[in-house]
């Protein structure tokens, strides 16, 4: 047992190690420079310690990146296309062991930490296919002899922030997209989270990828994105977290125009027709919600159910969260773990005690469990209104809220009435209805009878207030790559 300045006590459990910052090749320790706790959410203990970067780790990852983009913008394609998939395959090799690294610091069950090991091998794979496919064009002159061309170029170094909420791939995303198309990175992730996301850095490093062309760093997240952002070395933001931070982040770095991709939240509604099979429907939605505890950007949130179907439906989904179980990630029968920290536990509270106090009806959950870790029942709330908190504010954890729709234009006016459009859901067997909700549902990703939102090839990112740009597919690597126009006559 170790105790820290702070009079925090941790535990190191087996197999864990002890997060560093890397910069410019060097693995850094947190030995002389302000460290914080790294807590397991399943205990309410510290495991380690994260180190915080200084200004002056910060301006030597920086110089390094600005040292090293000339040269790793001229590594073939299919060179760096060879590190990555690499890469992957040490991602894979390791991946039982970083998929503790992930339940340990994040709570999430064993089993979902190895999907997410295996969604990052399958992401990298493509990025190391995709990166020898960033040509250009030759379109047809209309001015005698001149001939235009259009060339992409890697944009420049470029500054990556994600969430905790899924450690390992969050750095693939940020990492394997920016040196697939040519770019240096200086990444920050999550302080909870960070010993899973180094051993992604740790792949890549081992599979050939120089120093100085990828930084990890960590600390006060303000302090980190203000000095990089400010920095005229950096030429592209990748973002992953809250709508607010996104909104934040988009101001700084508006101050020197540099490109940016902001991946935000949503608060994703799902409408249930009468139509679908609505016992198949209750399996998928009642997996998806609790995924991870419900802290996913993409999670099912809103839940609207046909009126013919809203209380067999809601009887339906009621049984099925309680019959989960809950517990320690680590142990094979946990169903669903804890939420990453306190506070997020704290706020989930705060929101189911508002709509209940607002006259929503409490279907199962609404409690805590337990009294170590940060452990909060999976939670049904139905005929929610309008007025309560969580029908207008991302709740990010185990709440399901089901309220009814009448018709198709009902529907898709609930489903349309918030300022965020990451994903949204529906099922039905109409033809017609699939053909509406296509056109008229406003999200940047929508799944019609399943929960199946992306793959590697397809583009992930949202509309309205949940995001710019998109991330994965071939729209993520050209968000890393500038279009230029050459003439010659």
């Amino acid at each position: 047992m170790t105790t820290f300045q702070d009079g925090a006590e941790s535990v190191t459990p087996a197999g864990y190690v002890e997060p560093q910052l890397l910069i410019d090749g060097d693995w850094i320790g947190a030995d002389a420079r302000h460290a914080e706790p790294i807590v397991n959410p399943a205990t309410g203990r510290a495991i380690g310690r994260v180190p915080h970067a200084t200004a002056q780790d910060l301006d030597r990852a920086l110089a390094a990146a600005e040292r090293e983009f000339p040269k790793w913008r001229k590594v073939n394609p299919r060179e760096r296309g060879r590190i990555l998939k690499r890469a992957a395959d040490l991602l894979h090799e390791r991946g039982d062991a970083i998929a503790q690294l992930a339940t340990l610091e994040m709570g999430k069950p064993l089993f979902e930490s190895k999907i997410e090991v295996h969604v990052a091998c399958e992401e990298l794979e493509w990025f190391a296919e995709e990166a020898r496919r960033s040509w250009g064009r030759i379109p047809p002159g209309r001015f005698g002899d001149t001939r235009f061309s259009v060339i992409k170029q890697p944009v420049g170094p470029a500054a990556g922030f994600s969430a905790w909420n899924f450690p390992i791939g969050n750095a693939t995303r940020k990492l394997g997209t920016a040196l697939a198309a040519g770019c240096p990175m200086i990444y920050k992730p999550g302080e909870e989270a960070p010993a899973s996301a180094l051993a992604v850095a740790r792949c890549l490093v081992d599979a050939g990828v120089p120093a100085g062309v990828i930084a990890v760093v960590f600390g006060v997240p303000d302090t980190i994105s203000r000095h990089l952002i400010a920095s005229p070395i950096i030429r592209k933001i990748s973002f992953t977290g809250s709508i607010p931070v996104g909104k934040h982040l988009i101001k700084l770095a508006a101050d020197t125009v540099k490109r940016t991709t902001m991946e935000l939240g949503g608060h994703a509604p799902v409408l249930v027709f009468d139509d679908a099979p609505q016992e198949a429907v209750l399996d998928q939605s009642v997996q998806r919600k609790y995924r991870n505890a419900g802290q996913v950007c993409v999670s099912p949130t809103r839940f609207y159910i046909q009126d013919a179907s809203y209380d067999a439906f809601c009887a339906g989904f009621a049984a099925r969260a309680k019959a989960l179980t809950v517990g320690d990630g680590m142990d094979p029968a946990t169903v669903m773990g804890p939420m990453v920290h306190a506070r997020r536990r704290d706020g989930i509270e705060a929101l189911v005690q508002d709509a209940v106090a607002k006259g929503a009806k409490l279907l199962a959950g609404g409690e805590r469990i337990g009294n170590d870790g940060f452990f909060y029942a999976p939670t049904v709330l139905a005929d929610v209104p309008g007025d309560a908190r969580i029908m207008t504010e991302e709740p990010f954890g185990p709440v399901a809220v089901l309220n009814r729709f009448s018709g198709l234009d009902d529907g898709i006016a609930k489903a349309n009435s918030l300022p965020f459009g990451l994903a949204a859901y529906a099922f039905t067997q109409s033809l017609s209805n699939i053909h509406r909700l296509s056109d008229e549902i406003e999200a940047g990703m929508f799944a019609i009878n399943s929960f199946n939102i992306s793959m590697p090839e397809t583009p992930f990112g949202g509309i309205k207030e949940s995001g710019l740009g998109s991330e994965v597919g071939t729209e993520g690597l050209d968000a890393y790559l500038v279009s230029r126009t050459i003439s010659v006559t």
